[in-house]
């Protein structure tokens, strides 16, 4: 009901401003009953407000308009030609409409509004009966003015309504009540609240360090007005995603009947909010993701079927609010993308060689479905195929400082994901330093400040090898030190460490920087294409002090901190030593014997020291009650035959050192004897061992580590673990049976 409330508003507002412009445009074509556009003008409008009143099922709206239409479509054809007793007819059609309008503001209905008169008139004229005589007309304007002298008690009515001031608001005509203003407008509005937010902060700061509570107080006052006003001005400029919505499922329908498929869309969180000029960008990159989506995503009805699935795909399009930027997903449940056949394809088109792909992660072979001239169509349609568009989304929405991601799942579908800046303009950001220089890191990003005095930093940071890890509150956070991105020298020389702890497209890490100076709102300003293309920065703003401070491109820096280093590092090593190497990001621990295990740090959701006497037994295992839940306990030197019983018995009054894996929504606590190591390093993986429980060999620092099969282990503990698992969670986490297998040994996101 809110919903038809909103169209009916809306279609109130612009009839309302359509029946003011046809007022001028009757009377200036009685003035040139030959003006061709005025007379195609008058019947758009005429034609627009009786279509809408047909559909929202006002009746003697649309009695009165369709023969009014009849009218003008005469005149327009030139059966007919214009004469004052017609345009007095046509004006009275006009105040009709306007008494049917004011009508259905009222009460949402067309009340007792009598049309029968100005249909009778109408249709006089169109049958050669004028009822009302030229002469009459012209020299007397009480006759044309009739129908606007019944609207004016109205006003007037509303004026002396003493008892009620409030009602009188209440019943201000809705077209009063609204103004279209011209988006170029509010842009500019918007530049000069920017500047004022700017000038803000350099009289609070000139101001602070003033004695004059008169200067302070005043300063005070601006910051409200300002920030009060930088608040409304960004209100006029949001619009809910719905408007861009709004012509998806014409297009879904077209797009499924032209492609012999079955498509149902599902739209969730409509009302979400978005900057109006984002709004516009975002329109063609997310109009062309569900082309893609109905013509690739999804199969046809019989293919469906043979698979086990409905006849009906699915389509859903999801917006929400995340961390100050609005997340947009097109989702499908078609057969997915198979990375083989993505790679398969570069290959074939010369994008990238075998070599190449051969060291490519998955998700790093579907990001080349964003390479400018990819496409896997068999042939090219007026749909797709040509080999233009995934790129032009990508880089209309990086334009704009969002990014996209993509996922998939063969057999189960792919989700394209749209992370947007809520708005390009005003941003609440934490200023820091690194090397005497400046920088703004939005705090979208932050969630947290972590200081280590220099005693604490000696232990509680680890750096092997180039990958430094911070264990905070038990969690492994990966680090990054701005000074070695920026190629600068730290002025941090005391051994104290702050770590500002920032999440990037769902990932946690740490940037380690100099010192922290402020918080405060800045005005982005864009870069200069060179400094664009550094990666690191992604805009700049003028600090209070009048300096410049570049703006940190934080999901830069997590694709740093996580990815790059170790990418670069295996792809300086020759071709021909590629099929043997593999990067390895692995947490080595000991199980007594002398034995050391490597298990994927993807698969280390945490590490704590859990109490002996905290193990309880349930049957024939161990179990453990960990944060309100009961996890299984494997003891993973008895697992893999290690003789430890006399080792367990006299340490039976020390903690257990456990390491915490998790699947969805159920966890698994795996007891080792010592946590050695974080390893960050390139190896040869050895599938030497046929052993049970393990997946093979490394050697690392040189010594032989025996690399874990953890789903091995965990069914070992519970052979029920996985039962009701998301297979998707079940293949991340697992690593499908190979140390190097889907998870990606390399990669430590899911760790934290």
């Amino acid at each position: 009901m809110d919903e038809m409330d909103e169209i009916v508003s809306e279609f109130l507002v612009e009839s309302h401003e359509n029946l003011d412009q046809l007022d001028r445009d009757l009377v200036e074509l009685e003035k040139n009953p030959g003006s061709r556009d005025l007379l195609a003008s008058i019947f758009r409008t005429i034609h627009t407000i009786k279509g809408t009143s047909g559909f929202l099922a006002f009746g003697q709206l649309e009695a009165v308009t369709h023969v009014g239409e009849n009218l003008l479509a005469r005149l327009r054809d030139g059966k007919m030609t214009m004469t004052p007793g017609t345009t007095d007819v046509l004006l009275a059609m006009v105040d009709r409409v306007r008494d049917l309008l004011t009508a259905i503001e009222h009460d949402g209905t067309e009340g007792d509004v009598d049309v029968s008169e100005a249909v009778a008139r109408i249709t006089d004229v169109l049958e050669g009966r004028d009822s009302v005589p030229a002469p009459v007309l012209v020299p007397e304007p009480v006759a044309t003015a009739d129908p606007v002298v019944e609207l004016v008690p109205e006003p007037v009515a509303e004026a002396p309504a003493e008892p009620a001031p409030d009602e009188e608001v209440t019943r201000r005509n809705v077209a009063e009540s609204s103004i279209r203003v011209d988006v170029e407008l509010l842009d500019s509005l918007m530049r000069q609240v920017g500047e004022l937010v700017l000038t803000r902060n350099q009289i609070i700061r000139q101001a602070t360090g003033e004695a004059d509570p008169t200067l302070i107080q005043a300063a005070q006052r601006l910051n409200l007005i300002a920030t009060e006003l930088q608040e409304g001005v960004m209100k006029t400029r949001m619009q809910p995603i719905d408007h861009l919505w709004a012509k998806l499922p014409r297009v879904v329908r077209d797009l499924g009947a032209a492609c012999g498929k079955q498509v149902e869309l599902a739209m969730v969180g409509r009302e979400t909010e978005l900057d109006r000029s984002l709004l516009e960008s975002v329109k063609d990159p997310l109009t062309h993701l569900v082309r893609n989506a109905v013509d690739h995503g999804l199969e046809s009805p019989d293919e469906r079927v043979a698979a086990g699935k409905s006849a009906d795909g699915l389509l859903t399009l999801r917006a929400y609010h995340e961390g100050g930027q609005v997340v947009v997903e097109v989702c499908d449940d078609g057969a997915g993308i198979d990375p083989a056949r993505i790679a398969a394809k570069a290959v074939d088109k010369g994008l990238r060689t075998q070599a190449q792909v051969a060291q490519m992660s998955s998700a790093d072979i579907l990001q080349l479905i964003f390479t400018p001239g990819f496409s896997t169509a068999a042939a090219v349609t007026n749909v797709s195929g040509r080999g233009v568009g995934m790129d032009v989304v990508k880089t209309n929405i990086e334009s704009i400082g969002g990014t996209i991601e993509i996922e998939s799942v063969l057999g189960r579908g792919t989700t394209c994901r749209l992370r947007i800046p809520l708005t390009l303009a005003i941003v609440p950001a934490l200023t820091v330093q690194c090397a005497g220089d400046t920088y703004a890191i939005g705090q979208v990003n932050l969630l947290e400040l972590v200081a280590l005095d220099a005693d604490r930093a000696a232990t509680a940071i680890e750096d092997v090898n180039g990958a430094p890890v911070h264990r905070l509150r038990g969690s492994l956070l990966p680090l990054v030190h701005l000074a070695q991105v920026l190629g600068v020298e730290s002025e941090r020389s005391d051994g104290h460490v702050l770590i500002a702890v920032l999440q990037a497209e769902g990932k946690r890490f740490g940037l380690v920087i100099d010192r922290v100076l402020s918080t405060e709102d800045i005005v982005v300003k864009p870069l200069g294409a060179r400094l664009k293309s550094l990666g690191t920065y992604s805009g700049a703003t003028i600090l209070g002090d009048g300096r410049v401070a570049l703006i940190l491109d934080v999901q830069a820096l997590a694709r740093r901190a996580l990815n790059a280093e170790s990418l670069e590092r295996t792809n300086e090593r020759s071709d021909d030593a590629k099929g043997a190497i593999e990067h390895v990001r692995m947490l080595v621990a000991g199980i007594g014997g002398g034995r050391r295990i490597a298990i994927a740090l993807s698969s280390v959701t945490r590490l704590e020291n859990i109490p002996q006497a905290s193990v309880e037994v349930v049957g024939s295992r161990e179990v453990v009650q960990y944060r309100g839940d009961i996890l299984p306990l494997l003891r993973l030197g008895r697992h893999l035959g290690v003789d430890s019983w006399g080792t367990e018995e006299q340490d039976k009054d020390k903690d257990l050192v456990v390491i915490i894996y998790t699947a969805g929504s159920r966890s698994l606590a795996i007891v080792v004897e010592e946590i050695v190591d974080i390893v960050d390093e390139e190896t040869e993986v050895h599938d030497d061992i046929a052993d049970r429980g393990l997946l093979g060999s490394v050697l690392i620092r040189d010594r032989v580590v025996e690399v874990l099969d953890v789903r091995d282990a965990v069914l070992a503990a519970d052979p029920n673990f996985y039962a009701g698992v998301d297979p998707v969670d079940e293949l991340t986490w697992s690593g499908s049976g190979s140390a190097f297998g889907a998870t990606g040994i390399g990669s430590v996101q899911e760790a934290v």
